[in-house]
Order: C-alpha cells, then sequence, then structure tokens
C-alpha cells in the first residue's frame, strides 16, 4: 500500500533546508507520495526513514532489466501518464521475432537486419534492441539452434517464447548469465515457469486474458519470489490491446495498484499479417504505454519512423536535444572549404548538416555551443554574440587549415558579423548565408 504525503512526512529529517530542490519537507513529501520525486534527492534522511519509506520511493512501475547486468536493457520506472508532466523514463524495447517454423535463410536475414539496421540522429545511435525466439512446433533441438544463433548477435537481449516450462529452463540454461526474458507464466503453468524464473534468474511475463486474471497473476509470481515481471493482458486487437495498456498505466500510477505496477509487451506480430498495419499498430504501442514491442521482422521502411517516433516522445521536453559543439567536415573538404557556423540546438544542427551534405559542395560546419538554443533565441540570450563565435572558431584550429578563411554565419544572426570581424581580426571573410536551411544548397553552389 503506497503511503501518503502526511505518512511520508513523518520519517523525513523536517529541516526545510532545500537541498532536495523543494523549499520545505512537507513539499518534498507531497511530491514523492505523487511520483514526481525520488527519496535519494534527500541527503539527510536517516536510515530507518529511508527503510519506511522504501514502497513510496519506489517508481510506481517496476523497473526491469533485460540482458546481462552490465548490459541490460530497462524498461518500466515511470511515474507519470503524459511526459509534458515530469518526463518518461525508459524507451520501449523493438523486438524482432524469428520462429522454429522459418527457414534457416530467413532466420539469418532477420538476424542480419536486426546488425545492420542502425541510424545516426542528432549524434544518437538507433537501432531495435531485443531479439524474440518463439517456438511454435515445440521442437527443443530446433528452438535450441535458434537460441544459440541469437545469443551470438551483438547488442542482442533476448526473448523466450514459449508456454512449455522444460523449453523455457533448457533455454534459460544455454543464456546463462544473459538474462532473457521468459515468455509466459499464465495461470495454467504459473508454478513451473516461476520456478525456472526463479532459479534462472530471470524475469518472466505474466499473461492473462483480464486485467483482473493478471493482477492475481502477478500476486502468485510474487509469492515464489520473483519481482521482475512484464504483463501481458491477452488482447490482440488494437482497440482492446490500447485500452487495456492505458488501463494498466492508469491503474499503476493513479491508484498505486501494486498488483499492476510493472512493464507492458505487446505483440503487433501477432495481431496482423499486413506489415503496414503491424508498424502503425507498434507506433501506438510506443505512444501508450508498452515497455516491449515486437515486431514479426525488422524493415527500414518501417523500423526507421518508429525509431523516430520513440526518439521524439522518450526524450525530456523540459531539455533541449544537443549536439556536439565541434567542427563537422562534408566531402572532400580543402583548403578553400568554407567554414558555416550554426548552434548546438540538435534539430538546427541535424537540419543545416543535412542541407550542407545534399549540396554536394566540401564545407566545414562549426557547432557552437549555445546550452541547446536555437540561433535567434541564444543571440537574444547572448550565447551566440560574435566575439563568442569568434573565440570558437579560434579554438577550432579553421585558421590553420583554410586558406580562404570564409566564414558563414546563419542569416537569422546577421546582426553579429561587425563583432565577429573584429574578433578573429583582418584576412576574413564574413559572409552572411541564407535565412531557410532549404537555400544552403543554391548558396553554397554560388560562392563555390
Amino acid at each position: 500500500m503506497a503511503l501518503t504525503g502526511i505518512q511520508i512526512f513523518k520519517h523525513l529529517p523536517k529541516t526545510n533546508c532545500g537541498d532536495c530542490g523543494v523549499p520545505t519537507c512537507l513539499a518534498f513529501a507531497m511530491s514523492l507520495a505523487a511520483g514526481k520525486a525520488e527519496l535519494a534527492k534527500c541527503p539527510h534522511v536517516s536510515a530507518e526513514g529511508k527503510a519506511a519509506l522504501t514502497e513510496a520511493s519506489a517508481p510506481p512501475i517496476r523497473t526491469v532489466e533485460i540482458g546481462p547486468h552490465q548490459d541490460a536493457f530497462k524498461v518500466g520506472g515511470e511515474t507519470v501518464l503524459f511526459r509534458h508532466e515530469k518526463t518518461f523514463v525508459n524507451k520501449p524495447g523493438l523486438a524482432v521475432q524469428i520462429t522454429d517454423t522459418q527457414s534457416e535463410a530467413e532466420v539469418a536475414g532477420r538476424l542480419a537486419r536486426f546488425t545492420e539496421l542502425s541510424y545516426t540522429r542528432v549524434g544518437m545511435q538507433l537501432k531495435g534492441e531485443l531479439i524474440a525466439i518463439r517456438s511454435t512446433t515445440g521442437d527443443r533441438d530446433r528452438f535450441m539452434r535458434l537460441v544459440a544463433q541469437a545469443k551470438d548477435v551483438p547488442g542482442a537481449r533476448l526473448i523466450l517464447i514459449t508456454e512449455d516450462p522444460e523449453l523455457l529452463a533448457a533455454g534459460a540454461a544455454e543464456l546463462k548469465g544473459a538474462r532473457p526474458l521468459l515468455y509466459a507464466a499464465t495461470p495454467r503453468n504459473v508454478e513451473a515457469v516461476g520456478k525456472v524464473a526463479r532459479e534462472a534468474g530471470c524475469p518472466v511475463v505474466a499473461k492473462a486474458d483480464s486485467l483482473d486474471a493478471l493482477a492475481a497473476l502477478t500476486e502468485k509470481l510474487n509469492g515464489l519470489g520473483i519481482q521482475d515481471i512484464v504483463l501481458d493482458s491477452g488482447a490482440r486487437g488494437l482497440r482492446q490491446a490500447m485500452h487495456d495498456q492505458v488501463h494498466i498505466r492508469r491503474l499503476a500510477l493513479l491508484k498505486k495498484m501494486r498488483a499492476l505496477g510493472y512493464p507492458t509487451i505487446a505483440l503487433p506480430c501477432e495481431m496482423t499479417d499486413d506489415p503496414l498495419k503491424e508498424a502503425l499498430y507498434a507506433s501506438a504501442f510506443i505512444a501508450k504505454y508498452a515497455g516491449i514491442i515486437v515486431l514479426s521482422d525488422f524493415q527500414g521502411e518501417t523500423l526507421f519512423p518508429l525509431l523516430l517516433e520513440r526518439l521524439n516522445i522518450y526524450t525530456d521536453p523540459q531539455r533541449p536535444m544537443v549536439a556536439e559543439p565541434k567542427t563537422y567536415s562534408f566531402g572532400a573538404v580543402d583548403e578553400r572549404s568554407p567554414l558555416l557556423v550554426t548552434c548546438n540546438f540538435a534539430l538546427t544542427h541535424f537540419i543545416v548538416s543535412g542541407e550542407i551534405e545534399a549540396s554536394r559542395i566540401p564545407a566545414y560546419l562549426l557547432v557552437v555551443d549555445t546550452e541547446g538554443l536555437s540561433v535567434m533565441t541564444a543571440w537574444a540570450a547572448g550565447k551566440f554574440a560574435g566575439d563568442l563565435v569568434g573565440v570558437a572558431i579560434k579554438k577550432s584550429g579553421f585558421a590553420e587549415q583554410s586558406k580562404s578563411r570564409t566564414v558563414v554565419l546563419p542569416g537569422l544572426a546577421a546582426m553579429i558579423s561587425g563583432d565577429l570581424e573584429a574578433e578573429i581580426g583582418e584576412g576574413w571573410k564574413v559572409l552572411i548565408g541564407p535565412r531557410e536551411a532549404a537555400n544552403i544548397t543554391p548558396f553554397l553552389k554560388q560562392i563555390a
């Protein structure tokens, strides 16, 4: 049973020191009860207080790790319904499925695409994280061969899908130390699968055909000593599956229902045979609220949009995404190549660099540290001033490798050109670039 704010307050030091970032201990207690703060932020709480507040300070949705501890993929740990309330914590994992009914070539192709389909976006590497291995026929030898194949795939965390406890035990033994997710414990096999999960130290999926049955199932698993649980409500129609996802999240967060306070798994691969419809279903589950999403296959035209959607949703809306401040080069740059300058707001950097690359004209791009602010906002805040940009150009070493010494400012920052010229001195050519990134290509062709 979750504690109220007043109950939590009784265990706090009551010094109102503000070291937690909140003015008073009572306000901190209320935030803790609402799941909007962490107990670790109070540096003065006693050991007895920490023990008493363990339940209240734990996220209402448990964090579950899949894979070896040193390289585990985390799901759950969420504290809010909507990311603007605070932020979402752990992005949902995308899994590709291989089965014992597929040909060797088909399995090899899916495993290869799992590795190859990786994308760089605003300095971040985007790819799928999990491989789901399904036993459809019950053929132990074939299942174990798939497990052996998948365990050698770099960066893969594994899900073993079968309701046969013996197969799960064999797969878990083969993957000792890799902590695969075992799918699934049901009301029919919960004792046997729970024993396998406990002995192997693996997380397990609880699967039932209603939320009431699911809550009863997790309580049985808890009684068997299993705490790392992922929920499957059993729904295979989009409407009912989305209903269950939302209600599980609301019951866990708003009603503090611990029996449903776990991350969920969704299987669009079982909902349709149409790859595009499957991707559409997956996009809905990324938004609300699956912790793991199992796809029948990874294809670039569907995986990439899903990765971008996930990136957009699972970033902190209160913190701007930033690119690394440094000099980037595009094409076969030489001593005549110009140096374009921009801010380190990630979206601006991504768009500008894309336009430079598309122009096929060799050029440098200096990203100045503006603390994640856009060009105009950074200029207004004094973080994209002529003297600061000039210092960044000097530190970049561009002067030593360029004869043209041509610097191109964003059109929106034309007002800093005079200060920049004064900072970098004579012998430099400061040009005013276009106001819109779409015009970078014709501009570069004009000055080339």
